[in-house]
């Protein structure tokens, strides 16, 4: 869709120049996790940039996935953060550490996450496209054919269906879910251990690199 032109916005009696993201959930997981969303269908003299307001707690991801049709800058208001993408030319993760100020840059179409170390973790994520394509790993997981996947990568097919019906066929955007979470926590309080699941409780559980970290749904198209 291109960019608004004087002709079709700035003379439209409807034109507009403000609005509150607040008033625009994308998901909510819980009172702590949830993404507000700011579009051109929002704000109709955006031009090809749009937003997304995220809030996590400590342990909490942004799910695995990748926006097919635009670059994403990912900023860090409060808390800290973890950015991981992976490079599609060689394979290899980057982790980038972001804490207030700080800044870690996404490239159109790289499979990338994002988990907060922090509780009351604030990232703003900014895009180079007015509405961007999202891509997500649960629905990959999901809406792929059990049996493509089994006969794909020689999976059994009844114990993949087991593994995957925690994520009742939907788009998980925000994870662990609350209902894990609440599991991690009685198994941990049960066998008194700590478990991927229950980083917001177990620091020692958060998840562990392979290379040290740097410094530094239809979500995307309204009607329109």
């Amino acid at each position: 869709m291109p960019a608004p032109t004087p002709s079709t916005v700035y003379t439209n009696p409807n034109v507009q120049y403000f609005f509150d993201i607040n008033k625009n959930r994308l998901m909510t997981r819980n009172a702590e996790n949830f993404i507000n969303r700011l579009g051109r269908d929002n704000l109709n003299t955006l031009g090809n940039v749009s937003m997304l307001d995220i809030y996590l707690s400590r342990g909490r991801v942004v799910e695995p996935h990748y926006h097919q049709n635009a670059s994403e800058l990912v900023y860090c208001i409060q808390g800290k953060a973890m950015i991981s993408l992976i490079n599609p030319f060689d394979n290899e993760i980057t982790n980038i550490t972001v804490t207030p100020g700080q800044v870690g840059n996404i490239p159109q179409g790289w499979w990338h996450w994002e988990v907060a170390l922090e509780d009351d973790t604030h990232l703003l994520a900014i895009f180079d496209a007015p509405y961007p394509e999202y891509i997500f790993g649960s629905d990959i997981l999901t809406k792929t054919p059990i049996e493509v996947l089994a006969h794909t990568y020689c999976l059994d097919p009844e114990l993949l269906k087991k593994v995957l019906k925690p994520l009742n066929n939907e788009t998980i955007i925000i994870g662990p879910t609350d209902e894990c979470v609440m599991q991690a926590h009685e198994q941990n309080k049960q066998y008194g251990h700590g478990s991927y699941m229950n980083m917001q409780s177990q620091p020692q559980t958060m998840p562990q690199y392979s290379n040290p970290p740097q410094s530094p749904i239809h979500y995307g198209y309204p009607n329109r």
